[in-house]
């Protein structure tokens, strides 16, 4: 399992309608190849910047088939005009769970 994890930081003021574009969206990758589910964070002491966490089964999932589709080009169009800055996405993969 991959997880990506992208850094939004959302124009002052926009943090609600942002919310409600994500939960529109929320769909488009739940039907993409190898999403297994998603989150969507507010930094608490950075009440504009959000961390939106999707579970793909493989990185190619999300580089190749969910960034070359219509469902990505969509999802930009819905949020997009919210972002303060570009997104900041890495990918993490789990080394190791304790207590969980």
């Amino acid at each position: 399992m991959i997880v990506e994890v992208a850094e939004l930081t959302i124009k002052p003021g926009d943090e609600a309608a942002f919310e409600a574009g994500v939960a529109e969206a929320a769909p488009l990758f739940l039907r993409s190849k190898g999403c297994h589910g998603l989150t969507l964070q507010k930094v608490v002491e950075t009440p504009n910047v959000y961390r939106l966490r999707v579970n793909w089964e493989t990185l190619e999932n999300h580089m190749v088939d969910f960034r070359g589709s219509e469902e990505f080009q969509t999802w930009r169009k819905i949020v997009g005009g919210f972002f303060a800055a570009p997104p900041a996405v890495t990918h993490e993969a789990e080394a190791a769970r304790y207590g969980v």
